[in-house]
C-alpha cells in the first residue's frame, strides 16, 4: 500500500510540473506584439449644425399687460334721491349728452318754479327802476333846478331895477332892501336845486341802479342754483360709450358719490404694462406692436401712444400704453394680454439660433463650429439684437463656418463630432408610417 501510495504521489507532482511549465512557455507567447489587441478609436459626438443665415432682424420687448377702455366714467348722481326711471340697460351704446335716468325730482322742480317767478318779478322791479322811478327823480330834480334858476335870475333882476330907482329917489330904501332879502333867498333855493340835481346824476342814480341790478341778480342766481339741482337729477352720459355697470333698479334709491351708472369708450383699448428704463431708452410714440389675446388666434396690431416721462417710484420702470382699436367690440376690457413691443430693427443680419450660444463666467459669448478635422472648434462672438429664438451676431463668424446649434453645451474642443438627427428623431417613424402592433 505505501509503494502505491509512493507512486501515486509522484505522479501527480509531475503532472503539476507539466502544466506550470506549459503556462510558462505560453506566458511570452501572450505578449508578442502580433498578439496584441487594437486600441480602441475615440467616440464621435452627434450634434446638430447649420450655417449663418443672413436676414432682417427685429428686436421685440415683451410684457405682460391688461385692457383697458380709452375713457371710462363712472357716473355719480350730486344728489340723493330715488331712481324714478332708467333709460338705458347694459350693453346700450350711448352718445355724449344723452339722458341716461331720472331721479325723483318733483319737490326739486317746485322750488325751480318758485325761484323762476323771484326773478321775473326781479326783472320787472329792475326794469321799473331804470326805465321809470329813477329818470323820474332825475327830471324832477332837474325841474327844481330850472324854476330856482329862473327865480334867481328873476330877483336879480328886480334888484337891479330897484339899486337904479332908489337912486334916483324914485322908491324907498324899504323895497331895495325887500328885494335884496328876496335875491338872497332865491340865491340859497338855487343852490340847494343845483346841489340834489348833482346828487341824482352822480350819486342817487347810479346806487338806485346798483340796488336795482343787485336784487335781479340775485334773484337770477337763486333761480340758476334751482334749475341746476333739477339737473342733478337727470343722469346723462359725459362720454361715447357703451353702458357696462348699472348696479341699481327703479325704486332704489341712490346715493350721492356713489356710482349709478358706468359708461366706457371701448372703440379702443389701451393695454398698459411697465418696462425697464434701459428698454424705454429706444421706443418712441408712434412704435409698432402685437398684443397676443387669450382665444384670439393671431396677434392684434398696436401702437406705441403712450410713454411716462416718469418712472414708477415703486418698481422704478417706466408705463407705456398700447393702443388697439376694438370698433367691433371683440376685445374686452380686463383681459390679461401678452404685449411685444417692436424695437430695434436690421434689414440684413447675420443670426444663428440662441441654442447654439454659449455663456462663460465672465459672461462672454461663444459659439462651437465643427472644424474642417470635423472636430469642435470654440469661437468668441459678438452678438447683437435677439428676436425670439434668433440672434444677431455682429462679428466673430464667417457664413461658411457650420455652427453647433445643439450638443455643443459641455463639448470639449478638439472633440471629433458628426452631424445627425438630435436624440429621438432617428427613433420616430417616418411621415405616413404608423407603428402598429405586431
Amino acid at each position: 500500500m505505501s509503494s502505491t501510495k509512493c507512486r501515486a504521489r509522484a505522479s501527480l507532482t509531475s503532472r503539476h510540473a507539466r502544466i506550470l511549465l506549459t503556462s510558462a512557455l505560453a506566458l511570452p507567447l501572450l505578449l508578442l506584439p502580433g498578439c496584441k489587441k487594437e486600441a480602441t478609436p475615440a467616440p464621435e459626438v452627434t450634434v446638430q449644425a447649420e450655417h449663418p443665415e443672413q436676414g432682417a432682424i427685429a428686436e421685440h420687448m415683451v410684457a405682460d399687460a391688461i385692457l383697458t377702455p380709452l375713457a371710462q366714467a363712472a357716473i355719480e348722481p350730486k344728489i340723493t334721491a330715488p331712481v324714478k326711471q332708467f333709460l338705458v340697460q347694459r350693453g346700450a351704446k350711448v352718445k355724449e349728452g344723452q339722458l341716461l335716468a331720472v331721479l325723483e325730482n318733483s319737490d326739486l322742480a317746485a322750488a325751480a318754479m318758485d325761484n323762476k317767478g323771484s326773478f321775473v318779478a326781479a326783472q320787472a322791479a329792475y326794469a321799473t327802476a331804470t326805465k321809470a322811478q329813477v329818470p323820474e327823480d332825475t327830471q324832477k330834480a332837474e325841474l327844481d333846478f330850472a324854476q330856482a334858476k329862473a327865480n334867481l335870475d328873476l330877483n336879480q333882476s328886480i334888484v337891479q331895477s330897484r339899486k337904479q330907482l332908489f337912486k334916483e329917489g324914485a322908491i324907498p330904501g324899504r323895497d331895495l332892501d325887500t328885494a335884496l332879502a328876496a335875491l338872497v333867498q332865491a340865491q340859497a333855493a338855487y343852490d340847494s336845486a343845483t346841489k340834489h340835481l348833482e346828487s341824482m346824476r352822480q350819486v342817487s342814480r347810479a346806487a338806485a341802479l346798483k340796488s336795482a341790478e343787485g336784487q335781479l341778480t340775485s334773484a337770477e342766481g337763486k333761480y340758476k342754483g334751482a334749475e341746476a339741482q333739477v339737473s342733478y337729477s337727470e343722469i346723462r352720459s359725459p362720454i361715447n360709450g357703451v353702458v357696462t355697470d348699472r348696479p341699481l333698479f327703479a325704486g332704489e334709491t341712490a346715493a350721492a358719490g356713489a356710482p349709478l351708472l358706468t359708461v366706457m369708450d371701448t372703440s379702443a383699448l389701451i393695454a398698459k404694462t411697465h418696462l425697464a428704463q434701459s428698454l424705454v431708452q429706444r421706443m418712441k410714440v408712434g412704435d409698432k406692436a402685437t398684443v397676443l389675446v387669450p382665444g384670439v388666434d393671431q396677434p392684434v396690431a398696436a401702437t406705441v401712444s403712450l410713454i411716462s416721462p416718469a418712472l414708477d417710484p415703486g418698481s422704478t420702470t417706466v408705463e407705456v400704453w398700447l393702443k388697439i382699436d376694438n370698433k367691433a367690440g371683440t376685445l374686452k376690457v380686463g383681459t390679461p394680454v401678452k404685449a411685444s413691443i417692436t424695437g430695434r430693427t436690421v434689414a440684413q443680419a447675420w443670426k444663428v439660433p440662441v441654442s447654439s450660444i454659449l455663456t462663460a463666467e465672465d459672461g462672454s459669448k461663444s459659439v462651437m463650429l465643427i472644424g474642417a478635422d470635423g472636430t469642435a472648434q470654440h469661437k468668441p462672438v459678438t452678438l447683437g439684437i435677439q428676436d425670439g429664438d434668433d440672434v444677431q451676431v455682429i462679428s466673430g463668424l464667417a457664413p461658411s463656418d457650420m455652427v453647433i446649434t445643439s450638443g455643443a453645451y459641455g463639448l470639449d474642443t478638439g472633440t471629433k463630432v458628426k452631424v445627425g438627427p438630435a436624440d429621438g428623431e432617428d427613433a420616430k417613424p417616418a411621415a405616413g408610417k404608423g407603428g402598429g402592433d405586431d
